[in-house]
């Protein structure tokens, strides 16, 4: 149909021609209420939006000193975290002294990693940012 002849006929409605497919050949467009087409494609990219999952990052903190028991209570949690979906970002920080001390942390954060290998995998390696080392962990 020609394009004069359709704008007519949306008018007689008392609607818009909006075109829906530009790249098609011919361009399709239809006859509708622009408005409230801009509205409902709005409501449909929030929803979208509102089901994304895993946008989230949880984070865990640990001395370079941690003893055991407290140790596996942050791998459940960091278990949790992945299990749940989150990717998780493993801090050790360091206080003081215990800088001198790098290997320590080091050692601890490998321990982490394969722990945490059943779960998710490692999305950046580990890294010394300021006083702490930071791996972040992606759910597998």
């Amino acid at each position: 149909m020609p394009i004069q002849e359709a704008l007519e006929q949306a008018s007689s409605f008392g609607l818009d021609l909006v075109e829906v497919s530009p790249k098609s050949d011919p361009p399709v467009c239809k006859i509708m209420d622009y408005g409230r087409y801009k509205y409902l494609q709005s409501k449909k990219a929030h929803e979208a939006k509102k089901k994304q999952v895993g946008g989230q990052l949880k984070e865990v903190k640990m001395r370079p000193r941690t003893e055991e028991h407290d140790l596996q209570v942050k791998l459940r949690h960091i278990q949790r975290f992945l299990k749940g979906g989150y990717k998780t970002k493993v801090s050790i920080v360091f206080r003081g002294r215990e800088l001198a001390h790098k290997d320590l942390g080091e050692r601890l954060m490998e321990r982490v990693i394969g722990e945490a290998k059943e779960w998710g995998v490692v999305e950046h390696p580990p890294k010394f940012e300021g006083r702490s080392i930071v791996v972040i962990l992606a759910p597998s």
